[in-house]
Parts: C-alpha cells; structure tokens; sequence
C-alpha cells in the first residue's frame, strides 16, 4: 500500500503539477481510505463497497464538501492504478459526484464586507497590512493560499491587475480595483518596511515578525476581525471569495467572466452562485410580496 501511496504522490507532484496543498490532501484521503480497507485487495472491492465507504465518510460528520473532494482523490487514484496496471477494473469511476449533499456556502452581504474592511486600524502597520489583504481577497476572488504567496512582481499598479497561480500551476490575471490598489500601495510604502524590520522576503504580506505571511495567520486574523464584527455565523478566507462572485453575478457580471476571475477549470464550479442568488430570490420573494 505505502509504495502506491508513494507512486501516486509523484504523479500528482510532477505529472499533474499539482500544489503541495492539494498533494497533502489527496494523500490524506488516499490514506484514510486504505484504513477503512483493512487489508483487502483492492481488486476485491465493488461498487456496493465503495459507496458504503462514501457514505461511512458522511456519517463520520464530514462536510459535504469533503466528501466529494474525497471522491475525486479517489477517482483520480484509482485512474493512475489502471493506468499504471496495478487494478484491473475502475469501479469508482462510475460513482456519481455526491452533489445532492452539497450545501451552499455562506455569503456576507456588502454591509458585512464593509464593516469588516472599517475596522482595521489606518495607524498601525498591522492594521494597514490587514486592510491592504481583506480588500484584495474580496477585489479578487483568491484563494487564500494565493493570497499570501503573492509577490511584488505579480501586481501591476498602473494597470490595475495582479497575476495570480491557481491551482494545477494555472496563471491567471484578475483586476485590482482602486480601493485595493490604494490600499497595497498604502501598506508598501507605510507598513510593510515597518513589519519587515532587517528580515527579507520575497512574499508582499508579512507578520509582526517580518516572515512571511501563513494561511493559518491570515484565518486568525481574519477571525478577529469577525468577531469584532459581531457576525455570528462561520467566515473562513474562502468566504470573501464566496462574497466575490455573488456580489459579482448580482450585479450583473456574467458566468463565464466570473469563472475565469475566479480560476476555475470548469464553469459547472461556478455554476453553484447561480444556486445562491436563486434561494436569495426565493427568499426575499417569500419575505416581501404581499401574496408569497
């Protein structure tokens, strides 16, 4: 089992160009789903099997999002082994995406967004630092991981847009906005020589310590500021770029502009805010006509 494990993880390293991030969590699936096997031989194993392990893995309390990310670790693994002729018979290839599981992510209303942005202190560089990255998530749409990888170079000021690189390696180039563009340059020339201190570091957003930015650091970050906020309900990074493409949509962008700002491969991803500003619809439909 360990050296297919060890196989797989260089097909998705240097193969499939994938980063470390989704690396780390295919392994861990891969490896969680080779424990529910208990030895047996893969070539054993049936449809019923593993559907009944998909649905152990939702009955364990995971996230429907989990669960399908854990599918497609699968699907991809279990490609590699035919393709490499360690397993005969791609049975998981049939398994359907469990999409009815999927819930719709959480979205802050503009007024939440601004308070939020309202509240980092313009007087001290971690507040201008904080600033400067919470209007880049939300102008941009990024990851949280491609936010805190970003660099000098991948901004273009005069331009108004920053180059972003996604998942798989793929390059993207998204608009800044003036808003955060003003904000980045306020937090270069102001807070980042501040934080910096006699460290050096290629990476634009930086600690208290001069070191480089983490996603862990950015998500406490971003909890306090939450928290301050008074908004009750789970905000993660990945929830402004949530915030990002609805506030988009409902302003009239259109899918496929949404989908390329955003990186996704395939526009039945994106598809899912659609989704959103129907319940948003039904919702305010229900609340407010005189006949609902």
């Amino acid at each position: 089992m360990e050296h297919l494990i060890r196989e797989y993880i260089q097909f998705l390293s240097i193969e499939k160009r994938c980063s470390p991030h989704t690396v780390e969590n295919y392994r861990r699936d891969v490896e969680r789903f080779f424990r529910a096997l208990k030895g047996r031989d893969l070539n054993e194993l049936g449809l019923a099997d593993l559907r009944a392990y998909l649905l152990e893995l939702r009955g364990s309390g995971l996230s429907p999002a989990t669960v399908s990310r854990n599918l497609s670790s699968l699907k991809t693994f279990f490609r590699f082994l035919v393709n490499e002729n360690h397993l005969k018979d791609n049975q998981m290839e049939i398994l359907e995406s469990p999409r009815s599981w999927r819930k719709l992510p959480e979205v802050l209303s503009v007024n939440e967004v601004e308070t939020l942005m309202s509240l980092a202190k313009p007087d001290t560089p971690q507040g201008i630092r904080d600033q400067a990255m919470l209007e880049v998530l939300y102008a941009t749409g990024l990851r949280v991981s491609e936010l805190v990888g970003l660099k000098f170079s991948d901004f273009d000021m005069r331009a108004g847009f920053l180059r972003s690189m996604g998942k798989g390696s793929k390059e993207r180039v998204v608009p800044l906005g003036d808003l955060a563009r003003e904000a980045v340059e306020r937090y270069i020339q102001s807070a980042r020589p501040v934080l910096l201190k006699r460290h050096s570091a290629a990476e634009l957003f930086l600690t208290r310590r001069g070191r480089p930015m983490t996603r862990q650091g950015f998500w406490k970050i971003l909890k306090s500021y939450v928290r301050r906020a008074g908004i009750n309900r789970a905000v993660s990074p990945h929830t402004l770029r949530h915030a990002f493409a609805t506030h988009l949509l409902e302003r009239g962008a259109d899918l496929r502009s949404v989908q390329m700002m955003l990186g996704h491969s395939d526009i039945s991803t994106t598809q899912i805010y659609t989704h959103i500003m129907r319940e948003r619809m039904r919702e305010m439909h229900d609340r407010f006509h005189p006949r609902a």
